[in-house]
């Protein structure tokens, strides 16, 4: 079965427009889990715009299914990731005044520069996940880093899915097939929804993972949080 890891960034978008700590989101975060979330992650970033550096510290002694951190990989974030050692670290290439992820890396461009983050990582017994475009051109030399699985970003399937749904998911196939191939798990993430959440799930053989927080936290304000998860859960099993 794919497994659902909520990305709880939105939560704490929402909770940092105040003092405090409310919405709670470490009981968010324990919320998801008792209501059968799979899993959890979070993105830090620079500006801790959503997600703090001292949250990423205290969910660890909270989350008890699977425990995902992602960000681009300078001093600061692999200190903090090493640290706090989850069971898995999803890399982008994110400049530091991005908005949101919306691209994966060039993984043949930052080859050796990617091997020496990912043995590092592993070296702490962390699950190392690239983010990567649906390219088959870069799935060799993303077997090449060493890394233990991709996230194939989804953003430009979930554009094109109400266009043509075979078309969008076409290259997410081919590129899930060969990574697989070489020896690596698949993840995804991006935009994924109620609408094409399915789809993509029977559409990728072996599919490991899905993150998904922006479409899901939307979701909840009219579902509820329980239902909702309930709801990504049907559609993934």
């Amino acid at each position: 079965m794919t497994r659902l890891s909520v990305n709880i960034n939105k939560v704490a978008l929402l909770r940092n427009s105040r003092e405090g700590n409310f919405p709670d989101l470490y009981q968010f975060a324990r919320d998801c889990e008792e209501f059968g979330a799979q899993g959890i992650t979070v993105h830090p970033r620079p500006d801790e715009r959503h997600i703090r550096y001292e949250d990423v510290y205290i969910l660890k002694d909270i989350v008890k299914t699977e425990y995902n951190i992602e960000g681009y990989p300078s001093q600061k974030f692999m200190d903090l990731v090493t640290s706090v050692r989850p069971d898995q670290c999803t890399l982008v290439p994110d400049p530091p005044g991005v908005l949101t992820s919306n691209t994966g890396w060039d993984t043949k461009e930052h080859l050796t520069f990617l091997q020496e983050i990912v043995k590092t990582l592993q070296s702490y017994d962390i699950r190392v996940s690239l983010f990567l475009n649906a390219d088959v051109s870069m799935v060799e030399s993303t077997i090449e880093t060493g890394a233990d699985r991709i996230e194939l970003y989804t953003g430009k399937y979930a554009q094109q899915f109400e266009q043509d749904k075979n078309k969008a998911i076409k290259a997410h196939a081919e590129t899930a097939k060969l990574a697989i191939q070489g020896g690596l798990g698949v993840n995804a993430g991006h935009d994924l929804n109620l609408s094409n959440l399915s789809f993509y799930k029977n559409g990728i053989a072996q599919l490991k993972e899905v993150s998904i927080g922006h479409a899901l936290i939307a979701d909840a304000l009219y579902y509820g949080i329980k239902n909702t998860i309930h709801m990504y859960l049907r559609e993934l099993s």
